[in-house]
């Protein structure tokens, strides 16, 4: 027989999911819970040291829950935090990295600056990828292969969504759909939604942009292209799915370099050098590194694109770069979510730059790291919400080389 409990809800765990205190004292996550709530809940897993349960009855609402507005939000997976206010979810992220930074980074006052946002909570996603059983089309559950049907969906663009109306489920491959700025000779088009064909991909558009549909598993095989503050890049590798609350990131990450044209800048983890571009057009030099063979192809001809032959690109794994007589000024480091790589801190602890900007989608591990850095102190450190209405967070952070501190 399933145990059931009566719990307050106190704070929210890194997944999005509340944080009660089991009669025992044993932590249990509850998803679909906000800070506030009193509830009950039905235990789901018991282990050892935590617990999750499900609510079964929501006994005193918290002043920060609102009634979610998307019919499939409990069930998808996309989001977590469609459930309480726009305010409390800002509120969660900043403390969460405050957290990780005083418990796992061992910063006693980390300072963390109110969470960037553009204030746009829904219709900023310019990516989808949609999935097909022959005969539904939509996202995969949460932690299931199970598909939910969807017509649309909150956090993508209008126009992708408009789209979606046009696809026809049958068939078993995946759906890429790609919103970009229509270009200059871009097919213009007189109607609102009109369908095109090109390179084995359809293309729709709307007054403003053009929405590329792929199916199947194979890259993008036409070009595309997002501009940010008035550069343009070509997107057939990654690039970030939420343009404006890039921009904010890229931003910050550039006040944080402080490039001169009489210093030098390397980015490692490069991708398609979006954000080496973006940074190194400030710096009198600039290298970028990159272990993915086409991204640096992309990253190359988005240098010749922007007109800055003062950037360059190397195809290189990170920990065995030779940097040659190369000692940066500043190095960006913009590492997946599992973090830097022993290597990496190496590399950078040998190279010795006066300043270090890390870009991380985890604190956890962005905390982890700034107590390998040995030597370097953090200076600045802020959040960027790239992901409304999800738990993900990005962070932003300078670090200072000791002796280099001003």
């Amino acid at each position: 027989m399933s145990q059931e409990y009566v719990v307050a809800i106190t704070g929210y765990g890194s997944g999005g999911e509340g944080v009660a205190r089991l009669p025992d004292g044993k932590a249990v996550f509850v998803p679909g819970a906000a800070r506030g709530d009193v509830l009950e809940v039905r235990l789901v897993k018991n282990q050892p040291r935590s617990a999750r349960a499900e609510i079964v009855r929501v006994l005193e609402p918290s002043p920060h829950r609102i009634e979610p507005d998307c019919p499939v939000y409990q069930e998808c997976g996309g989001c977590d935090f469609r459930h309480i206010t726009y305010e409390e979810e800002l509120r969660v992220k900043k403390q969460r990295l405050n957290d990780a930074l005083q418990r796992v980074g061992g910063v006693s006052h980390p300072n963390v600056e109110d969470v960037l946002h553009t204030g746009q909570v829904d219709g900023y996603r310019n990516k989808a990828v949609l999935h097909t059983d022959g005969v539904s089309l939509g996202f995969y559950a949460a932690k299931s292969h199970s598909i939910i049907p969807i017509d649309r969906c909150p956090l993508l663009k209008d126009d992708i969504n408009e789209t979606i109306k046009e696809i026809d489920p049958k068939t078993t491959e995946p759906y890429t759909l790609q919103s970009t700025p229509k270009g200059g000779d871009s097919r213009k088009s007189g109607g609102n939604h009109n369908p095109d064909t090109t390179c084995g991909n359809c293309n729709f558009h709307t007054p403003d942009r053009e929405i590329t549909l792929r199916s199947g598993h194979n890259g993008l095989r036409m070009p595309l292209e997002e501009t940010l503050d008035g550069m343009v890049f070509g997107i057939s590798g990654f690039f970030q799915v939420n343009t404006d609350a890039a921009l904010l990131l890229y931003q910050k990450a550039r006040l944080y370099a402080a490039m001169s044209k009489s210093e030098s800048l390397v980015d490692l983890y490069c991708g398609v050098g979006s954000l080496t571009l973006f940074v190194g057009r400030d710096a009198g030099y600039a290298l970028g590194v990159e272990s993915n063979p086409a991204s640096i192809e992309a990253a190359r001809e988005n240098a010749r694109r922007n007109d800055m032959p003062h950037i360059e690109f190397t195809c290189a794994d990170v920990t065995k770069w030779d940097s040659g007589a190369l000692r940066p000024d500043c190095i960006i480091a913009d590492p997946p979510r599992k973090g830097l790589s022993p290597g990496t801190v190496q590399k950078i602890l040998e190279l010795a730059p006066e300043r270090l900007v890390y870009v991380s989608c985890d604190p956890a591990t962005l905390s982890r790291d700034l107590r390998l850095l040995d030597g370097y102190a953090l200076r600045d450190v802020c959040a960027v919400d790239m992901f409304p209405r999800t738990a993900n967070i990005e962070c932003c952070c300078l670090l200072l080389r000791e002796g280099a501190l001003g």
